[in-house]
């Protein structure tokens, strides 16, 4: 059980600091946290039954909540607060059937959300803290082990760990109830190919309600008996780059949108002490490779997951990268590329719909039988990508199913689109495809950009490298493109605000 590895990384090395939080400005010693999520258990348990809600971001207090949730014997539910909080607490109550919201007064604030009713601030519990409650929760630290591990936590390896929510980025997002083995063995798998063990610290920037934060960023060193070095926003660049520089940490593992503003914010050496540089979320872009190596001779390994799986799948083994590529399966982890049209295997190098089996798939959707029917068949679940494996086992990436376009009778990839523009547009420029209605043809391809540019320069390139039926009918800049928390483009928004430029003109 996962509360059961960090309770043997808290008296294997109690002295040593789990939690050095940057956003806090303090420091927490395994057996603190101990100590600190046993009085939470205790409380949690009095609060709520079954589920309960955690909206807190990436700390120490938000760490030690997801904890004493376990501890407690309840399940967490991860609550996304960077796209509409309000809205997403009363989603989430209505979708996993709890009331009890854990969060903090100073978060509601920066994210301007109410206090809605069954919201518990977590610094009112741990500021009201009486003297028998600290002693009892003392001598629950001093239990022997094995007693103590009985008192936190019945020993069901299929029993809930956690619920997270898909992103949301491109229809409503959904309920992912996922166990103590699913993320455990994803823990296993990922630190045993990528060399986890051998490594102190990390940086922990990814927020805990997207799945990649949550079982890399803070069970993960929790599990191993590591120090995660906390910072609750990831897009304060500068700040994160100052934390690598002053904080040192071995492991850096981000979406490309953190990783390169990291990287630009930074000095040759200041990134001296990562040993590994991990990219997922989204596709690692050739620039960002080359500005890791040329100011920090830094090889990025690009890994591959979705929230269903723990989320990671394949990544590159270190010693053996093949930029590009999203790697090779994490051990216990089975990959097959289904032909489209026929459901069977796809010969090598023939792109597929990538299907994945092994003990980090989920259980199914929680409360959706129908959709969970309809992507896990057999053990395999659907990732809804597209993908090939190579004739080494590399695993390439094609985007996503849902990402193609019928234009004429014929499949056209955005992805395709997105990637041919980026190559063909100054590096500063970041370029997205959407797809909107047509009277004509059904639906057409919009072009989207962050910066203003030459609309006649890319148009006349893009017509030599991309078929007609792929061009873009248009081209509309929009600034600031929305992002979802993990630093991905929220595709669901960003089309609706093009479909309201497109109508106004």
């Amino acid at each position: 059980m996962l509360q059961h590895r960090f309770i043997d990384a808290a008296l294997r090395n109690p002295d040593k600091i789990a939690f050095i939080d940057r956003s806090l400005g303090r420091n927490i010693s395994y057996s603190q946290a101990l100590l600190a999520s046993l009085i939470l258990a205790s409380r949690f348990k009095k609060l709520e039954r079954g589920r309960i809600g955690i909206m807190l971001p990436t700390s120490s207090a938000g760490g030690l909540a997801v904890i004493g949730a376990l501890m407690a014997g309840r399940t967490p539910v991860m609550i996304n607060y960077s796209t509409g909080a309000e809205k997403n607490c009363l989603y989430a109550q209505g979708q996993c059937d709890f009331k009890v919201i854990v969060t903090t007064k100073a978060l509601l604030e920066k994210v301007d959300c109410k206090k809605l009713s069954n919201m518990v601030f977590i610094e009112d519990i741990l500021g009201a803290l009486g003297n028998i409650e600290k002693g009892l929760a003392f001598l629950k630290s001093k239990l022997p082990r094995a007693l103590l591990k009985r008192v936190v936590g019945i020993s069901n390896l299929d029993s809930p760990a956690v619920i997270l929510f898909t992103s949301g980025s491109e229809k409503e997002p959904k309920a992912v109830q996922l166990t103590q083995r699913n993320i455990l063995s994803n823990i296993d798998s990922f630190s045993e190919m990528m060399e986890i063990h051998e490594m102190d610290n990390l940086l922990a920037i990814l927020p805990y309600f997207h799945v990649f934060g949550l079982t890399i960023n803070l069970w993960t060193p929790l599990c191993l008996g590591m120090t995660s070095i906390t910072y609750a926003n990831p897009l304060e660049f500068k700040t994160v780059a100052k934390i690598i520089r002053e904080n040192k940490p071995e492991l850096l593992i981000g979406t490309p949108l953190f990783l390169e503003g990291y990287v630009k914010q930074s000095k040759p050496g200041d990134f001296a002490s990562i040993k590994l540089a991990v990219s997922g979320a989204d596709r690692c872009p050739e620039h960002l490779r080359a500005l890791y190596k040329e100011k920090h001779n830094i090889d990025i390994i690009e890994g591959y997951g979705t929230t269903e799986t723990s989320p990671v799948i394949s990544a590159n083994p270190r010693g053996a990268n093949k930029p590009g590529s999203i790697g090779t399966p994490i051990p216990g982890t089975k990959i097959r590329i289904q032909n489209l049209d026929t459901g069977t295997d796809c010969p090598t190098g023939e792109t597929g719909k990538i299907l994945v089996k092994g003990d980090g798939v989920m259980q199914g959707y929680l409360n959706d039988i129908e959709e969970s029917s309809l992507r896990i068949k057999s053990g395999w679940y659907d990732t809804g990508d597209l993908g090939y494996l190579d004739e080494d086992g590399y695993l390439w990436h094609k985007g996503r199913l849902k990402r193609f376009v019928k234009i004429g009778g014929e499949m056209v990839s955005l992805v395709m689109v997105e990637e041919t523009m980026n190559e063909l547009t100054p590096l500063e420029v970041e370029c997205c495809a959407v797809e909107l209605p047509d009277a004509k043809r059904g639906s057409k391809i919009v072009a989207v950009t962050n910066s203003e540019i030459d609309k006649h320069d890319p148009k006349k390139r893009l017509s030599k490298a991309l078929p007609s039926l792929a061009m873009p009918k248009k081209y509309v800049h929009v600034p600031d493109f929305p992002r979802m928390g993990s630093g991905k483009t929220d595709f669901r928004t960003l089309t609706e605000i093009v479909r309201q430029l497109d109508e106004h003109d």
